[in-house]
């Protein structure tokens, strides 16, 4: 009897543990593979670039900013210490032309509202602890900005499709097995656009322009 007794025992603890290591496992799992979702905020600075003087005063900002919004989706893969990935953006922002004292503060472009931004592009990072994750990233984006224009008499609204190129650095930080947070920033510079006209005008050809802007963002995501 106490030999059942002692062999009943022994099986029932080694069925416990084969049950709750995998979920040991699962609970402290540090890998970064797989897709993901976030939720994207920020702070966005648009600029002329080096090439453009746009300072229209002494005392005018030569600067629109405002509030960064939007969603983004990607795969990593984990290699260990290294992971690398492929991600796209869906953004959009509240940053606009300002006025000092009637004078638009323009950033090169005149009296301007920034609209939608599209992002794809890659990362790379290392584990700088297992559940740390520091990374570079670049990729293409192509960015949306209504302007208003005026020949002096009538004014009219048009969007300015801008294209380009992304880099930027960031942590993430995993909480549990698929939550996690970023802290990012990133500088895009825009060297083309085409004009999109309303009432069925066709698109203007490409031409240079030369537009900065800065973000630094903060993200949430699920990782599945």
């Amino acid at each position: 009897m106490k030999k059942v007794l002692v062999s009943l025992a022994t099986a029932s603890a080694s069925l416990a543990l084969g049950v709750s290591a995998p979920a040991m496992a699962q609970s402290t799992d540090t890998s970064f593979t797989g897709p993901y979702v976030e939720a994207i905020a920020g702070y966005d600075i648009n600029k002329a670039g080096s090439s453009i003087d746009d300072r229209v005063s002494a005392t005018a900002r030569d600067k629109a900013d405002g509030f960064l919004y939007g969603v983004g989706a990607g795969y990593d893969y984990d290699f260990g210490k290294v992971v690398l990935g492929a991600q796209g953006e869906f953004t959009d922002s509240t940053a606009k032309t300002r006025f000092d004292n009637g004078d638009p503060e323009n950033f090169g472009l005149g009296n301007v509202n920034a609209k939608r931004d599209l992002y794809v592009g890659a990362r790379a990072g290392f584990k700088a602890a297992p559940s740390t994750l520091l990374y570079v990233k670049g990729g293409y984006t192509n960015a949306r900005f209504g302007v208003l224009g005026t020949d002096g008499t009538n004014s009219s609204r048009i969007n300015l499709d801008a294209d380009g190129w992304r880099l930027g650095a960031g942590v993430e930080q995993k909480f549990g097995t698929n939550t996690f947070a970023k802290l990012e920033y990133r500088y895009s510079n825009y060297s083309k656009a085409e004009a999109d006209f309303r009432d069925d005008v066709p698109d203007s050809d490409r031409f240079n322009v030369d537009l900065d802007r800065h973000q630094v963002v903060a993200a949430v995501g699920y990782r599945f």
